[in-house]
């Protein structure tokens, strides 16, 4: 596994300076999360429906973050007609599961077919195999958004899988102890070799991503929460099958490398970061010089999707209605809130 990763003085000190990058907002980003800040809760909100939805939109799906937002606000539904619905649910119950337990669980085969069992729970077709290492041979196919499917490349036959998985959770649980390789590393590696293995018969790549989510949980990333990877992978889509099949095209050879597949994974961390401060300054500006009470008057609307000033009085009891109509007033001037309509018929509603 190290002959993969040992690269050239050039590489080496691009993956220094991005992963110095991405600790460095780290251990700013774990400090933040300390604080009692509101507007992190709708930042999560956000980043799960985006990372549900491109994650399954990687492998075909159509649902848009809007359809899928829809779609979660009635999971409680006892039976999703299409796949795409099934898909959705089934990434949404596993991301969940993921964010409440990640410090408790260890990375293991039992976890990991666990974590598969759940995300294709809601699967109909997928029944059979839930759980199970693949019988049949499979490929890494990627589907575009015209429909059309190519081939990426070949992957590893089903009577080597459990070895070839052992090996490498055993290599990741020895590299964790000896710590020796920096954790992103080890991150990047394992992705790239269970994409490589693709040891069930489907959803191998909505499963990988949901362990890079889980991984760098547990060696204490905690921004991923906040802010979409699956969103960023979506977007660069080409360049994230290049990278695969780079490595890819000399398995099982001393000449597979995976630089550009390292260089492409920071990368794409690396991005994400940048759209995580730009969005979090954002939310800041308009949160800062909230009060109490106006915090309370936003999250009332934002629960409830639109309310009336009589609506919020009758919520707010110790509040005199000037009182809240003045905070109304400052929530809309900072663009906080939007307000329609006039006198009594007026209605305020988060501003998006």
């Amino acid at each position: 596994m190290e002959d993969k990763i040992n690269f050239g003085f050039t590489t080496t000190q691009k993956v220094i300076n991005i992963i110095g990058y991405i600790d460095s907002f780290k251990g700013k980003w774990n400090s933040i999360e300390k604080k009692e800040n509101y507007y992190l809760k709708e930042l999560k909100r956000i980043a799960t429906i985006e990372s549900i939805g491109s994650s399954t939109r990687i492998e075909g799906a159509k649902l848009s973050d809007e359809e899928i937002e829809k779609l979660l606000n009635n999971v409680k539904i006892t039976k999703f007609e299409t796949r795409d619905e099934q898909e959705v649910v089934g990434y949404y119950k596993t991301l969940d599961i993921i964010f409440e337990n990640y410090q408790d669980i260890n990375l293991t085969e039992n976890y990991i077919a666990q974590l598969y069992g759940i995300l294709l729970k809601e699967s109909q077709k997928d029944q059979r195999h839930r759980g199970k290492y693949k019988q049949l041979t499979n490929k890494v196919v990627a589907t575009y958004p015209n429909g059309t499917q190519k081939t990426i490349f070949n992957t590893t036959e089903p009577h080597l899988v459990s070895s070839e998985m052992n090996v490498l959770i055993e290599w990741v649980k020895l590299q964790s102890e000896k710590e020796l390789l920096h954790p992103l590393i080890i991150i990047g590696t394992l992705v790239y070799e269970f994409l490589s293995i693709h040891p069930f018969q489907d959803g191998n790549g909505r499963l990988s991503r949901l362990i890079t989510t889980f991984l760098l949980l547990k060696y204490d990333y905690l921004f991923i929460q906040y802010i979409s990877f699956e969103h960023i992978i979506e977007r660069r889509k080409k360049d994230y099958y290049k990278a695969l099949i780079d490595g890819q095209k000399h398995r099982y050879s001393k000449k597979e490398k995976i630089d550009k597949w390292i260089l492409f994974f920071l990368s794409c961390i690396e991005e994400l970061i940048l759209k995580l401060e730009k969005k979090y300054d954002s939310y800041e500006k308009k949160g800062k010089y909230l009060n109490n009470r106006q915090k309370l008057i936003f999250e009332l609307i934002k629960d409830h999707a639109s309310l009336k000033v009589s609506d919020i009085t009758r919520k707010l009891e110790k509040y005199s209605i000037n009182t809240i109509k003045k905070d109304l007033q400052y929530l809309t001037s900072e663009k906080v809130i939007e307000k329609f309509g006039k006198g009594r018929g007026t209605i305020y509603t988060i501003k998006e």
